[in-house]
């Protein structure tokens, strides 16, 4: 990263004002309402949920917006909210907002940090927090869901607030679209589809970059099948963990020599899991792999390499064809690839939110990055496909600077120090409800 641009990102900037004509009614409900979503937003952050199990946040979301004057509709793929108001004619836009927690074990000492446990369906346990800021995101798309309510006479058309589960998973969005959310549910097919995610930079800072900003995912478990037995007659045995450390580490060459160098993709496994005791070799090991791409063609080169790896090792061991590893896939997702036009009518919209246009970040500046969303997912098999999702940044600038100088990484996702300013909440709103003016009125 270039020293001009790392200097943007760690200075960051307060809260400020808009230039634009609905400048002071916009920041006064704002402020009018900061201290309510600031004790929403601490409420989800207290108490996570992960995909699929979202009901005490999807019942907020849906309490909420009921109160706003919303038509609600609830349990859609399980924990999924949607909410409707028509107010003439017009565009249809929706705004998206992810539910779900991760795993992870929050570290912060914040008097509001979680301490849920959670059983997961195998039975073992895990800690979980909000280390990707789904909180926030909840908590904006409701700030910008009360203003739009009491502000009709701001816009035309038809706007949709959707809360959705499962992003981690990256299923929540198909799921939401295969439960019937346009056909069975009757959520009207939007024109444009608009989202925001949280950023580990400075709060004032928003990148509205178009074109390709982030990789195509798989994900999928591998289990492989061996003969169990004493760990001290392994002769007498086939040793699937053996077989998962071999295929761990050859897995690697196909990126290394099987994608053109000048692209990028990752395979990585996430989870290994087998056995339980020190002197038995088990019969199953599993890997829970993920992989990253930006084209078809890559995405199917490791897909197909890692099929012949898996089947290559287990023909070595000499195992029948019944017992050839098995690929279990789950959720998937296509680039995101915000479209050019929706992309700049959001940015210029957000002009003066910014001190300095250069916070303002776009495709010149930001590079596509490896993560991965299913957002997009909600609209890429209807007829309409335009959607722009962007990103503002959480984190109090003096502690970012500070702590990047320290090679500490508080606010960068999925990790147990995660961490969103409060100030980010009422500035995220701002950008929330500037954007979807900007939409409906551009």
């Amino acid at each position: 990263m270039k020293k001009s641009l790392l200097s943007l990102f760690l200075l960051g900037l307060t809260q400020v004002s808009f230039s634009q004509v609905n400048k002071e009614l916009v920041d006064k409900a704002v402020a009018k309402d900061n201290a309510k979503f600031v004790e929403i937003f601490k409420d989800i952050h207290e108490n996570p949920e992960l995909g699929f199990m979202e009901f005490r946040t999807a019942g907020i979301m849906a309490k909420e917006l009921k109160s706003y004057g919303y038509k609600v509709i609830e349990g859609i793929a399980k924990t999924g909210v949607a909410g409707v108001i028509e107010n003439g004619k017009g565009p249809i836009v929706m705004y998206r907002a992810d539910m779900d927690c991760n795993a992870v074990k929050e570290t912060t000492g914040l008097p509001y940090a979680s301490k849920k446990v959670v059983k997961l369906e195998g039975g073992t346990e895990t800690p979980v927090m909000h280390a990707c800021g789904h909180d926030a995101h909840v908590t904006w798309l409701l700030a910008v869901a009360k203003f739009f309510a009491e502000n009709k006479n701001l816009w035309k058309g038809t706007v949709i607030f959707v809360g959705q589960p499962a992003e981690e998973p990256i299923t929540g969005a198909e799921a939401m679209v295969n439960d019937g959310l346009y056909t069975k549910h009757g959520i009207p097919e939007p024109d444009y589809l608009f989202g925001i995610h949280t950023a580990p930079i400075g709060v004032g800072i928003v990148a509205a970059a178009s074109g390709v900003r982030m990789a195509g995912t798989d994900q999928f478990d591998v289990t492989f099948y061996g003969v169990g037995g004493h760990g001290s007659t392994p002769n007498l045995s086939k040793d699937p963990i053996l077989m998962a450390a071999s295929a761990i580490m050859s897995y690697q060459s196909i990126v290394s020599r099987g994608i053109d160098p000048k692209n990028s993709a990752v395979i990585t496994v996430g989870s290994v899991q087998a056995g339980s005791d020190n002197n038995v070799i088990p019969e199953t090991a599993l890997l829970k792999v993920n992989l990253r791409w930006f084209t078809e063609k890559d995405r199917q080169t490791m897909i197909e390499g890692i099929k012949r790896i898996n089947e290559g090792i287990a023909y070595s061991y000499d195992l029948p064809k019944e017992k050839y590893p098995t690929i279990n896939f789950k959720g998937w997702a296509h680039p995101l690839d915000n479209e050019q036009k929706l992309t700049k009518v959001v940015r210029e919209s957000l002009k003066g939110l910014v001190t300095d246009p250069r916070f303002l970040l776009d495709e010149t500046i930001l590079p596509s990055i490896m993560g991965s969303e299913d957002f997009h997912h909600l609209i890429i098999h209807n007829e309409k496909k335009d959607y722009c999702y962007i990103n503002v940044g959480i984190a109090e600038p003096k502690r970012f600077a500070e702590s990047f100088k320290e090679g500490k990484v508080p606010f960068n996702a999925h990790n147990g120090d995660f961490e969103i300013d409060l100030s980010a909440i009422p500035f995220g709103s701002k950008v929330g409800i500037t954007s979807m003016l900007a939409i409906f009125n551009q």
